[in-house]
Parts: structure tokens; C-alpha cells; sequence
């Protein structure tokens, strides 16, 4: 059944004056915003702004008639996460990097592309854990102690304080409105991040890699998926859908240009707005 998309005198100087700042001040916190090239250098050296800085439902009306999407984009600072931010930078999208503690203390080239993280506005930085389970899940969930402190390692060192998270090799979803596990062996862990006031986020759509870790697919796929998504209401939160995909597959030029291609027609639809996670709905109440 197709859904119905609805949501929810002396002093003019001064007042003219107040809502030109107010104004001005909407648009460099909007996740639509636009900008020349110029202004988008200048982005990119200003300071990343904390989470509650960032513009919520009531500071932002959506029209009743869009649809809200999340782009999240998990491991960073990896190989990727440059070419990652030359595209949010293109398309003046904002997004939202769930990062790995261990990388961001790697090589060079990943600290300093955690400073370009940091210090751009278009981008929100979320806790991803300290160790992504050294890719063994299955033991790293069986101690669901180990999973908070390794959560909590990564908010200290990186700074995370919000405490917006996503678990390494997992679909998990720990909010007052929405609880979720994909693998039931991860409960307890997934419970035990919530009791610590964990906001656990999973996805809706992820765009999966090939084998060689590229992005596998074409961008138009990606977009049928997103329409069958909100077509047959398939979101965890009606007209919210959050998207995944991973920094290390955009190492190579097509899958680069598929990524962009994707934003692009999906802005040009104009069926759609952009939000960083921190934005999604009920995420800031106080966990139970």
C-alpha cells in the first residue's frame, strides 16, 4: 500500500538586521545548503561543530511531502575517507562518519584525514568501537563488558561524547522506540551499550562491496532501492531511511563516480533532504 507522507517603526532596523544574521545562520547549518567553491575552502578549514549545534526537526521544517536520508559511512579515517569528503564536499551534503578508534592513531595519511573529518562542518563523527572486534565478532560479542569498554575507549580518545553509536559487523538498533538485533547472540552486548546510554544505530540500506571492495552495483539500483524502501515501508522510522556504505570502497574511480552520481540524482529528485544522524527522530531522548 503506498504510504501518505506527512509529518508530522524604530525598531525595523534592528529586527531587519537580526533576521539577516538568523537567516544566514540557518543556511551554514543546513545539511542543504549551497556554497561556490570558494566558500566550501573555507568550510573546510572552520571547526567541526559539536552535535547539539546541529539544526533538529523543530529548527528545520521538512516538507511533509520528502523523504529524510541519512548517508553514514562506516571505518573511517580508512582508504576512502578522502575521496569521502571530496564528495560531501562537491554536493554540499552533510553525512555522518562512524569512526574506529585504531585508525584514527594509524598511519599518516589516516591521522590527517581525521583532522579533515573533524574540522568539516558537512560531517558528524559517531563512535564505530575502538577495535572493530579485530574482525572477529562472534568472540567480541560474547563479552558484552569488553563491547562497552571498547565503546567507551573509543568516546574518550576520539572525544565522542554524544554517544551515538554503531556495532562493527552488526545490524543493531538500541533506542527508546526501537530495539533491534539482527544476530540474536549479540543481545546482550547490544543491551549492555544501551544500559551505558549508548544511542545504537544500525541501517536501512547498505550499498555492499564487490569482491575486490568496490562499490558492487550501479547508482541506479541504489536509487530503485531507496524508492522500493519508502514504497512498501520498509524504514525503521516512517520517511527516515538511513543509508551505509563503508570508506574502503571508494578507492577507484568508478566507484567514486557511482557514489556522486547517487547524491547527485537523488538532490535532483527533490524528493529528498539530508540529515546527519544526530538529527534522527527520538535519538535524543533519554534512554530507558
Amino acid at each position: 500500500m503506498r504510504k501518505i507522507f506527512a509529518e508530522k517603526s524604530k525598531n525595523k532596523a534592528f529586527l531587519g538586521m537580526f533576521a539577516l544574521v538568523s537567516a544566514t545562520s540557518f543556511l551554514l547549518n543546513s545539511c542543504n545548503y549551497k556554497t561556490d567553491v570558494k566558500d566550501t575552502e573555507k568550510i573546510i578549514s572552520q571547526e567541526h561543530p559539536a552535535a547539539e549545534t546541529v539544526p533538529g526537526p523543530d529548527d528545520e521544517t521538512v516538507d511533509p511531502d520528502k523523504r529524510v536520508i541519512y548517508l553514514t559511512f562506516d571505518d573511517g579515517p580508512n582508504q576512502g575517507t578522502e575521496n569521502l569528503i571530496k564528495i560531501l564536499n562537491k554536493r554540499n551534503v552533510c553525512a555522518t562518519a562512524f569512526l574506529v578508534g585504531r585508525h584514527a592513531y594509524g598511519s599518516k595519511k589516516q591521522k590527517d584525514d581525521m583532522e579533515l573529518l573533524k574540522t568539516n562542518p558537512l560531517i558528524e563523527l559517531a563512535n564505530h568501537s575502538f577495535t572493530h572486534a579485530n574482525n572477529k565478532y562472534t568472540d567480541f560479542y560474547k563479552n558484552a563488558d569488553a563491547v562497552v569498554r571498547d565503546f567507551d575507549i573509543a568516546k574518550d580518545s576520539l572525544k565522542l561524547y554524544d554517544k551515538i553509536a554503531r556495532t562493527p559487523g552488526r545490524n543493531i538498533w538500541r533506542l527508546n522506540n526501537i530495539n533491534v538485533t539482527d544476530i540474536k547472540s549479540s543481545a546482550n552486548a547490544a543491551n549492555g551499550l544501551k544500559k551505558a546510554g549508548y544511542k545504537v544505530i544500525g541501517w536501512d540500506l547498505e550499498w555492499r562491496p564487490s569482491r575486490h571492495m568496490t562499490l558492487k552495483g550501479s547508482h541506479e539500483a541504489m536509487l530503485k532501492k531507496v524508492d522500493s524502501i519508502f514504497l512498501n515501508d520498509l524504514e525503521k522510522t516512517s520517511r527516515h531511511l538511513v543509508f551505509l556504505t563503508h570508506d574502503q570502497y571508494l578507492r577507484d574511480a568508478d566507484s567514486i563516480n557511482e557514489l556522486d552520481l547517487f547524491i547527485e540524482k537523488l538532490q535532483k529528485s527533490n524528493k529528498f533532504v539530508f540529515r546527519k544522524i544526530s538529527q534522527y527522530p527520538k535519538i535524543n531522548e533519554i534512554l530507558n
